[in-house]
């Protein structure tokens, strides 16, 4: 089975030294790991990395490490650096994409989803494919009007019960559902004013304020 490469990078700050996990290739139930800049290593899903580590999953396109009983999934082309803010809040830190993006992998009502922060958009907004995965009943939702470039297209005003990003988890968040012209999630501002962003070179931190 060909093994999938990625620059993933999952670094865990619950020690007081830090292990730096890099993978660099994913088999079914088995992910190929560049401990601390070692050589790489491959590990069987079950496997304990190095102290208070563990590979829980792994699939051709992505792995899902603990640490210290958190869960973090790291998915192709996708970078989530997780630590812990000064302040003891929860924390995120992203990495931008070569286009400049952060693509956001995250769950929300317990789903796990791909996600484009986009600070432009009012709301989570999410196409309805991905409404109805999650079990969405979007259409009881209150019944809007949203201009595109195609004129104006419906959307459902719903609240999402958890959205959760790394080690950031919001209850009774405001999203829109829209059946046509929108390729993928947006994590928008009713998600991100409830955070605190800071940016430094390509990398974005997310702090959880309330």
């Amino acid at each position: 089975m060909r093994s999938t490469f990625l620059a993933g990078l999952f670094c865990c700050t619950a020690f007081a030294q830090a292990a730096d996990v890099s993978v660099v290739g994913l088999f079914p139930n088995k992910a190929v790991l560049v401990i601390d800049g070692g050589s790489p290593k491959t590990f069987s899903v079950g496997a304990t990395i190095t102290e208070g580590m563990r590979l829980v999953s792994a699939t051709e396109s992505s792995a899902t490490i603990e640490a210290n009983g958190k869960r973090q999934t790291i998915s192709i082309g996708e970078h989530v650096n997780r630590n812990s803010s000064s302040t003891g809040r929860a924390s995120v830190t992203l990495q931008a994409d070569g286009r400049g993006h952060y693509m956001v992998p995250g769950q929300i009502n317990g789903g796990s989803v791909r996600m484009l922060l986009d600070t432009g958009a009012t709301m989570i907004a999410m196409p309805a494919s991905d409404a109805v995965r999650l079990g969405i009943d979007y259409r009881k939702g209150q019944v809007a009007y949203l201009n595109t470039a195609n004129g104006a297209v419906p959307a459902y005003r719903v609240k999402l019960n958890t959205v959760k990003v790394g080690d950031i988890e919001l209850n009774q968040v405001d999203a829109v559902v829209q059946e046509q012209g929108l390729p993928i999630i947006l994590l928008g501002m009713s998600f991100l004013n409830r955070t605190e962003m800071r940016r430094e070179g390509e990398q974005m931190t997310l702090t959880k304020r309330f």
